[in-house]
């Protein structure tokens, strides 16, 4: 007796086997296990987006319809859901990137699909917890969804129905493609202003032989020349002003503007946050010019006090 007869789009040869294991696994937990029922292949076959048929088969006389049917649909959809997040999912987002948003370059592709993964997977420590309950809300959600269907049909199939029937699903993929986007794109622009600063930077003469930047935490620097004295930018003349940065970034308390007008031929960057975004910027700007210590001479002398404040 046929229960549900499944037809996917296989992408890859793993697709379906990946798909029948995660059945598998999820009717292995059922009270029977998988005594009473049974998975049948028809139509796989190497090739990628060849068109398969699942059949999900109650053996009979084993397999008590009004008392386990519910149980086996509980498990198919679940183990749907998690073929669907896992392996259909991705798919889905790139062809949104392609179709929808016209991207067509195989690195902008690419590099849009890491902020999803980013946004939907939790990759930083810091979204991780938030990205893995959205993922458990999104799980809960198809998955009820697909047990109501199944329930009711016979017949499913999976791209027309990811398609045309989990609107809200899609459109929360949709707006998850267009925050990535977004994202990709002002980092394309904050990559396309810093290569400009490179580039004049490069061009500009050195002004001062050394230059100390302390940082003293958050966001408070020092500037200071050779003798360990302040620098003031006034003092030397700059084509590139502070109006020019901000029409395109808004650097921390004008640090970039200031070294850029000054223009050191080595800066070296004393502080105990090396990984802070604002000197990961200097550094990219001055490249070889730069160099970052946290436990020199100078470190200690203006950062001491700080460490021991902090308890370090």
């Amino acid at each position: 007796m046929e229960l549900l007869s499944l037809y996917i789009k296989s992408r890859s040869e793993n697709d379906v086997r990946n798909l029948c294991e995660r059945m598998k696994s999820e009717l292995r937990d059922l009270h029977n296990g998988q005594d009473g029922v049974q998975l049948q292949i028809t139509g796989q076959d190497q090739q990628a987006n060849s068109d398969v048929k699942i059949s999900i088969r109650a053996m009979l006389p084993g397999f008590q319809l009004l008392q386990m049917s519910s149980g086996v649909y509980h498990a198919v959809a679940n183990a749907i859901t998690e073929h669907l997040l896992v392996e259909v999912e991705p798919h889905l987002l790139k062809d949104m990137i392609r179709k929808e948003y016209h991207y067509q370059e195989t690195k902008d592709i690419d590099s849009i699909e890491k902020y999803c993964e980013q946004f939907l997977y939790g990759e930083h420590t810091e979204t991780a917890a938030t990205s893995a309950e959205a993922r458990k809300r999104r799980k809960a959600k198809l998955s009820a969804a697909l047990y109501e269907y199944i329930e009711r049909h016979v017949t499913l199939n999976l791209d027309g129905y990811t398609r045309f029937r989990l609107g809200e699903y899609m459109e929360e993929l949709r707006e998850i493609v267009e925050y990535a986007i977004d994202e990709y794109t002002m980092e394309q622009q904050y990559q396309e202003f810093i290569s400009l600063l490179k580039y004049f930077v490069y061009i500009q003469e050195a002004k001062v032989p050394v230059a100390h930047l302390i940082h003293k935490g958050g966001h408070e620097f020092d500037i200071l020349n050779e003798l360990m004295q302040p620098i003031n930018p006034a003092d030397f003349e700059s084509t590139l002003t502070m109006e020019h940065l901000e029409k395109d970034m808004n650097f921390e308390d004008m640090i970039v503007s200031t070294l850029i007008t000054v223009s050191p031929a080595s800066i070296f960057i004393h502080t105990r946050e090396p990984d802070l975004s604002i000197i990961k910027t200097i550094r990219q700007i001055f490249e070889d010019r730069t160099q970052v210590c946290s436990s020199c001479r100078i470190c200690h002398h203006w950062l001491g006090e700080r460490i021991k404040q902090d308890g370090l």
